[in-house]
């Protein structure tokens, strides 16, 4: 990202605003990462001897240069608002634990976040005209919202949640599944194309009933208006 053909950053990186501090910490380790940078970030410059000989001298110069790289991005991925708080900041490490401590460093939020996390995970059902698409993300996104607290949710449990919580129109297909499947094997993807499989035929069938019937509905007319133009006592 740093070596943009043009010498500058692409329009693309992540902004944080006053609701996206979860996601956008995801997206700056990758970019941070992608340079190089990860370190300085969170752990800072490293010391240097007031011997140092010419050539620690020389790197740690370097570093730093690439230390204000690092926050230099920061100040481009944040808004006006955030900007604000990490405007007069010396170090990449000290504007992000600014931002951390801002926004997610308290433990008393984010325990409330996870136990309002954690309930609307416990109470998620999927409705009678919600697709398995959409279903899904809703539920990833709460097991998102819920690891981001610090919260470990296993795999197994989410499919295993996923299973209890469908529309009552796959109640046969979710006993085929846990009889014939091993449930601690079966990743949550896996089971999304199962789902979405199975769903779509019944969305076929219906479809072709729904034509069926339609077929149907336009003979009765005609039969009715045929059987009475062949009745005798209707006839003068």
């Amino acid at each position: 990202m740093m070596n943009h053909p043009n010498g500058h950053f692409p329009m693309n990186l992540p902004i944080l605003t006053s609701k996206n501090y979860d996601n956008w910490c995801k997206q700056m380790k990758v970019v941070f990462c992608s340079q190089d940078m990860w370190n300085l970030v969170t752990v800072g410059m490293p010391t240097i001897g007031a011997r140092a000989t010419d050539e620690e001298k020389e790197t740690h110069k370097e570093t730093k240069k690439r230390d204000y790289k690092a926050l230099f991005i920061i100040h481009q991925c944040v808004d006006a608002d955030n900007f604000e708080k990490v405007g007069d900041c010396e170090s990449s490490k000290e504007a992000w634990d600014i931002l951390a401590q801002s926004f997610g460093g308290a433990e008393k939020v984010k325990e409330v976040r996870l136990q309002t996390y954690k309930r609307q995970y416990e109470l998620i059902q999927m409705e009678d005209s919600e697709t398995i698409s959409d279903f899904f993300t809703r539920v990833t996104k709460l097991v998102n919202q819920i690891k981001n607290c610090g919260e470990v949710i296993t795999a197994r449990s989410v499919v295993s949640k996923i299973l209890r919580s469908l529309a009552p129109k796959f109640d046969y297909l979710v006993a085929a599944i846990e009889q014939n499947k091993d449930l601690a094997s079966m990743s949550k993807e896996e089971l999304q194309g199962q789902l979405e499989s199975h769903e779509q035929r019944m969305n076929e069938r219906a479809a072709g009933k729904t034509k069926a019937e339609v077929a149907l509905q336009a003979l009765i007319p005609y039969v009715g208006t045929k059987s009475h133009s062949m009745n005798p006592h209707t006839q003068n």
